[in-house]
């Protein structure tokens, strides 16, 4: 979902959604049920499994998938479903990071460039325009190359690279709010500027950024994915999402499992987090 279809969802009838939130939505519990699953994977990875994550287990190189390793092992005979339970802890930290960076720093650029207007937002949304301009994996990359690899490093990179996306919305919420008539009844009633900003403005215009996060959040594990794949992110042996589906790439004649089920496990968790953020910004089931 692009920003530009996100701010249509937003603007459908409120009376429907609320309607829906009492009907039966197997895509939206299944999705819940997928990302619960994925954070206790994150948090608490002993109790999925009992294998180690870097330790291969001596004679159990590249077996497919059967009833002692459900998912297989790969070609140091580590378990697979292992390395994918721990590397949810990497992704999804990861993936917080970014986000929360972005969220922060966009929130803070546009509603200062909202609420200020004049120069102050042409300045602001201009450096926003040059920043969108720019492919974010390319912007990423551009920040890895600064900053270094690594965990962090990449997470530091997805985060710069989505502040432009958080501060477009974040100022056209503004802008909206800004606008109405309560705001103007306030500034009648004599409310300061810091007053009406932060007993109406921000309350009424962050319901949306904060939903936004959630779709963020889904395009933040898709992004650091594609930096481990490419070797700018976790450093083995640490397991990450797209560093398996790295190492897995050159053994797909012998081992299709080594790339498939890590790959159907970042599918899952994208498309979960994309249906959430659905919901919250009042789409349809």
């Amino acid at each position: 979902m692009s920003l530009v279809d996100y701010a249509t969802a937003r603007q459908r009838d409120a009376t429907p959604r609320t309607q829906r939130s009492w009907q039966i939505q197997p895509g939206l519990w299944l999705a819940w049920a997928v990302m619960l699953l994925a954070l206790l994977a994150a948090f608490a990875p002993g109790l999925l499994t009992h294998y180690s994550p870097t330790q291969g287990i001596p004679g159990a190189q590249r077996l497919a998938p059967q009833a002692a390793y459900w998912l297989g092992t790969d070609q140091l005979g580590r378990d697979l479903f292992t390395r994918i339970v721990y590397g949810a802890s990497q992704s999804l930290s990861a993936a917080f990071a970014a986000v929360a960076m972005g969220l922060i720093g966009g929130t803070t650029l546009g509603v200062l460039a909202g609420a200020v207007g004049g120069r102050t937002e042409n300045t602001l949304m201009r450096l926003v325009d040059v920043l969108l301009s720019i492919p974010s994996l390319l912007l990423s990359l551009s920040v890895l190359i600064l900053l270094g690899f690594g965990t962090v490093h990449a997470a530091l990179a997805v985060g710069i690279a989505s502040i432009a996306s958080f501060a477009r919305l974040a100022r056209g919420e503004v802008v909206r709010v800004r606008r109405s008539e309560y705001v103007e009844a306030a500034y009648g009633s004599g409310g300061s500027f810091w007053q009406v900003l932060w007993r109406h403005i921000l309350p009424n215009s962050l319901t949306a950024v904060i939903a936004f996060a959630a779709l963020q959040f889904g395009q933040a594990i898709l992004a650091l994915s594609t930096l481990s794949f490419l070797g700018y992110g976790t450093p083995p042996p640490t397991p990450e999402w797209g560093l398996l589906i790295a190492e897995g790439r050159n053994y797909l004649a012998t081992a299709w499992w080594l790339t498939t089920f890590p790959g159907i496990v970042v599918v899952a968790v994208v498309l979960a987090a994309n249906r959430i953020s659905q919901q919250f910004a009042g789409g349809d089931a």
